[in-house]
């Protein structure tokens, strides 16, 4: 067994549309608002922060939006598996398959600062296997690791 698992990857409109439908079934609304910050970070390759989404949903608008409200949707989108949070440089990622829930593993580029989510059962099993011997519970492993992607070695 290899330890990873198989899932449809969405992109463009239908990542878009896989989104709304996951949001809708956490019972959560699909307004303009969190439509245009979905927009603007699945348009993007490289972890975004949630000031460099709010200059690109102000722009996308005609009007100022504040960082603050882009963190509360964000947060929504990582609750609801729409988005991923890189730990690491504080950034999020959309996440190409928001309808599978699974654990986190990110290699992320020290040159370009790309960001690749992978699976591998095997070792988030581990992880969890080892929290839950020493008396953890609810254990959802976020595994980063920095390196030099392929287009920059």
């Amino acid at each position: 067994m290899s330890g990873h698992h198989v899932h449809h990857e969405h992109s463009g409109d239908s990542l878009v549309k896989a989104a709304h439908t996951a949001l809708v079934d956490a019972g959560e609304q699909w307004t303009d608002m969190r439509a245009d910050v979905f927009a603007a970070l699945a348009e993007r390759e490289c972890p975004a922060s949630a000031y460099d989404l709010a200059e690109s949903v102000s722009a996308l608008r005609g009007k100022r939006v504040a960082p603050n409200s882009v963190y509360r949707i964000l947060d929504l989108f990582v609750r609801t598996n729409l988005a991923r949070r890189v730990e690491s440089a504080n950034a999020y990622l959309a996440n190409s398959h928001p309808g599978c829930r699974h654990d986190c593993i990110f290699l992320i580029c020290d040159s370009c600062g790309k960001a690749v989510h992978i699976d591998d059962d095997r070792l988030t099993g581990a992880l969890i296997g080892a929290a839950r011997e020493n008396g953890f519970a609810d254990v959802r492993p976020v595994v980063e690791l920095r390196g030099t992607c392929a287009d920059c070695n």
